[in-house]
């Protein structure tokens, strides 16, 4: 019954966890990393194609974007997950496997420009996502499913995404059970439209974020409508758009609260009738999907206006982008605007196209919402870069740069502590992961001086058995090297196939004679075709 630490270590990205229990194994989130690598990740200790389960805590693709290549690589088990992230996965890896296919394609262009350079393939394709979203399974908050002999599993709304959760594993292997509690992304309070965490009362082992663990939320009351009417006021008064780096699913919905507002007591003088784009097909899909499961995830606020027959995240003047051509659009309107588009770090997707034609007009206002990771284009913008570089282009930064502050999806440091004081009694390990690197140490520190809890921030590659109760291996900070560039294509499908096939024979033991003998011939048959 083993633990191992593979990604989000020291680190705000790229979660992902390893579990094995009596024959089965099994991942806790499988995310695509964002920004710059502090560290280099352990690979996955055994090959993708002997992974029988993956436990999704929620959609967002830094816990949930490599699910796609972990099919490619040759998993074909299930994915658990709730009803709406089950929901959302199902426009977002298709999303991102888009994303990387246009860039792709961007990129090979130029470089056929200029020069020789060999052709670049994304890490995974459509038919990937496809594949991936056929393993999932959709699950309802609260109720404790049964996996296998050796796995039972709950999910619990964490209050961070329409369907996020922790997730609680009783794990079973020879007569000995641990629970182990993942906490996922655990939400800040008070947010719009979502319910507050729901805490968990019992676990031997915890694995927790620490994102906002050296920090605090401002805790008086913020008056978002207020802060965004003024903004707005102040940019459409000198001719300006706003644009808003968003996130499609989540903070852009919340953005959509607060403009109805501003909308329907016409908070901005002189201009109650400006428009804002949506500017995402993703986002649009998503909105739908929010509305969708209202019912399960909405909080008090959001039911009351749906209990009135209003919809909380729409209003006259919202227009929604779907096509490349509505998109273009946007920008040869003159009229002051709100531009809502992703990505919500400004590293990929349509919200480029809007900084290159807002960046250089100074009666513009860049407004971000959400976190920006260190190393990212929004993170260089927040920090005062005077140019930046666009579809290879270099612009001047001229526009407004401003933040929305105390919006976030995230818990800061005594929410954390708050969820993790709920449990009634101390947990016997906390593992403090999903924070930047000095994020992840202090706040262990915090956790073992000041309230008691024996807690560590492990590095990517450190493994720890359930059952003793030890560390067995303790990870290393490896600095991040050079990866060696992977195969791709044809090829790495091949090599996939093969993996997988390796797999199908480890597991095959016990078969009749007849079926195993019959297996050996067709396998030896393709290898003298191929030979020969």
């Amino acid at each position: 019954m083993k633990l191992t630490f593979i990604g989000a270590d020291h680190e705000v990205t790229g979660s992902c966890h390893y579990m094995e229990v009596g024959s089965k194994k099994f991942l806790v989130d499988y995310g695509m990393e964002q920004g710059v690598d502090a560290y280099e990740n352990a690979p996955l200790p055994v090959n993708e194609s002997m992974i029988d389960y993956v436990f999704l805590t929620h959609a967002h693709v830094d816990h949930s974007g490599l699910l796609p290549l972990l099919y490619a690589h040759g998993f074909r088990g299930q994915i658990f997950t709730t009803d709406a992230t089950a929901d959302l996965c199902n426009i977002m890896l298709r999303d991102c496997a888009h994303i990387q296919q246009m860039e792709c394609e961007w990129k090979n262009r130029k470089m056929k420009r200029n020069s020789d350079a060999p052709m670049i393939e994304p890490i995974y394709t459509m038919e990937d996502a496809d594949g991936v979203i056929k393993r999932i399974v959709p699950c309802h908050y609260d109720h404790v499913y049964e996996i296998c002999d050796e796995i039972k599993i709950r999910f619990t709304d964490i209050g961070h995404l329409l369907g996020s959760a922790s997730i609680e594993l009783w794990l079973n292997e020879n007569g000995t059970e641990k629970k182990i509690v993942f906490s996922g992304d655990i939400g800040n309070k008070n947010q719009p439209l979502l319910r507050d965490p729901i805490p968990t009362t019992s676990a031997d082992y915890v694995v927790m974020e620490s994102t906002y663990g050296d920090r605090l939320h401002d805790r008086t009351k913020v008056d978002y409508e207020s802060e965004l009417a003024s903004i707005l006021q102040d940019t459409f008064e000198k001719g300006g758009n706003v644009v808003i780096p968003s996130f499609a699913v989540g903070r852009t919905q919340e953005m959509l609260f607060f403009l109805r507002k501003i909308k329907v007591d016409r908070m901005v003088k002189g201009f109650e009738d400006f428009q804002v784009y949506v500017d995402s097909p993703l986002a649009v899909e998503a909105t739908g999907i929010f509305n969708e499961n209202r019912m399960e995830c909405f909080d008090e606020e959001a039911m009351a206006l749906v209990n009135e027959g209003i919809n909380p995240i729409a209003f006259s003047g919202l227009k929604l982008a779907i096509t490349s051509e509505e998109s273009k659009e946007i920008n040869f309107n003159d009229k002051p605007k709100v531009i809502l588009s992703a990505s919500g770090m400004c590293e990929a997707g349509r919200i480029r196209h809007h900084l290159k034609h807002n960046l250089w007009r100074p009666e513009c206002t860049i407004l971000f919402v959400g976190y920006q990771a260190v190393g990212t284009l929004g993170r260089s913008l927040i920090e005062g870069a005077k140019e930046v570089h666009l579809f290879g282009e270099p612009i001047e930064v001229r526009a407004k740069i401003t933040q929305l502050h105390g919006m976030s999806g995230h818990a800061d440091k005594d929410g954390l502590i708050e969820w993790l004081e709920a449990f009634e009694e101390k947990p016997k390990k906390v593992f403090v992961v999903h924070g930047e690197d000095n994020v992840c140490t202090q706040f262990a520190e915090c956790l073992k001086i000041e309230h008691g809890q024996r807690a560590y921030a492990p590095y990517s590659g450190t493994v720890f058995d359930l059952t003793s109760g030890k560390l067995e291996y303790e990870g290393n900070p490896l600095p991040v090297k050079k990866k060696v560039k992977p195969a791709t294509g044809v090829y790495a499908r091949l090599i996939a196939a093969g993996q997988r096939l390796i797999a199908v024979i480890s597991k095959s033991d016990g078969l009749p004679n007849k079926d195993l003998a019959k297996f050996a011939d067709q396998i030896n048959n393709i290898c003298e075709k191929m030979e020969n």
